[in-house]
C-alpha cells in the first residue's frame, strides 16, 4: 500500500499543476474577452486610440494565454480558451472591416481555423450593429458596403460543410448569420425606400411652391387694358 500512496501522491501533484494552469487560463481568458469587448465598444464610438490600445492588450493576453498552455494542449483546446480566442478574432476582424483595413488571416492572429471561422461568423452581428447606427441618420452607401462584407462572410461560411466536431459548431453560427443578414438587408431596403420617398416629397413640394410663386407673380402684375379686352 505504500507504493499506492506514492502513486496517488504523484497523481495529486499532476492534478495540482493542471488545476493551477486551468485557473490561470480562465482568468486570462476572461481578461482577453473583456479587452476584445472594450475594443469593439471603442470602435462603435469612433474612439480610435482606445480601440487600438484595447486591441494591443488583447494581442498580449492572447499570446500569454497560448504560452501558459503550451504544455497543456487539452486545456488549450478547451471551450473557454477557444471562446476567448474567438472573441479575439471577432474584435480584430470587425475593426478591420469597418475601418476598411486589410483582413487578418488565421496565421496572423495565431488561431485555429475553426476558431477563426466561428469568430468570423460573429462579426456579422457587429456589422449589423454598425449598419443600424448608420441608418439612424438615413440611408448611406457605407451601409451597403458593410452589407456586402456580411454577404461575403456568409458565402464562405456556408461552404464549410464539415462535421461539427471539425468546425466546432460552425453550422449553427452560419444559420444565425443568415438570419441576421436577411434582417439587415430588409432594414437597408426600408431605409432606401424612405430616402426615395423623402426626395420625391421634397421635389413635389419644391414644384408646388414654384407654381404657387408664379401664380402670385401673375396676379400681382398690373392689368393691361388690351389684354383684358
Amino acid at each position: 500500500m505504500h507504493k499506492l500512496e506514492q502513486i496517488t501522491d504523484g497523481i495529486r501533484k499532476v492534478f495540482d499543476v493542471r488545476t493551477s494552469a486551468r485557473d490561470q487560463a480562465l482568468a486570462q481568458a476572461r481578461q482577453l474577452t473583456r479587452s476584445c469587448s472594450l475594443a469593439i465598444r471603442a470602435l462603435h464610438r469612433d474612439e480610435s486610440d482606445g480601440m487600438n490600445g484595447h486591441l494591443q492588450d488583447a494581442r498580449q493576453l492572447a499570446d500569454t494565454l497560448r504560452a501558459s498552455l503550451s504544455n497543456f494542449p487539452d486545456l488549450f483546446y478547451a471551450g473557454y480558451t477557444q471562446d476567448a480566442l474567438k472573441e479575439f478574432v471577432e474584435a480584430n476582424v470587425t475593426c478591420a472591416l469597418i475601418r476598411n483595413e486589410p483582413l487578418q488571416t488565421p496565421e496572423q492572429l495565431l488561431v485555429e481555423p475553426s476558431t477563426y471561422l466561428n469568430g468570423l461568423a460573429e462579426v456579422v452581428g457587429e456589422l449589423r450593429r454598425r449598419i443600424l447606427d448608420i441608418l439612424r441618420h438615413g440611408y448611406s452607401q457605407e451601409a451597403e458596403r458593410l452589407l456586402g462584407y456580411m454577404d461575403e462572410i456568409y458565402s464562405v461560411l456556408v461552404t464549410m460543410d464539415y462535421p461539427d466536431a471539425i468546425t466546432n459548431g460552425l453550422r449553427r453560427q452560419t444559420d444565425l448569420a443568415r438570419s441576421i443578414i436577411e434582417k439587415t438587408r430588409g432594414d437597408i431596403t426600408f431605409s432606401l425606400r424612405g430616402e426615395h420617398l423623402t426626395q420625391a416629397i421634397s421635389q413635389l413640394s419644391a414644384q408646388l411652391n414654384s407654381d404657387l410663386l408664379k401664380g402670385k407673380e401673375r396676379n400681382a402684375r398690373p392689368l393691361n387694358s388690351e389684354e383684358d379686352q
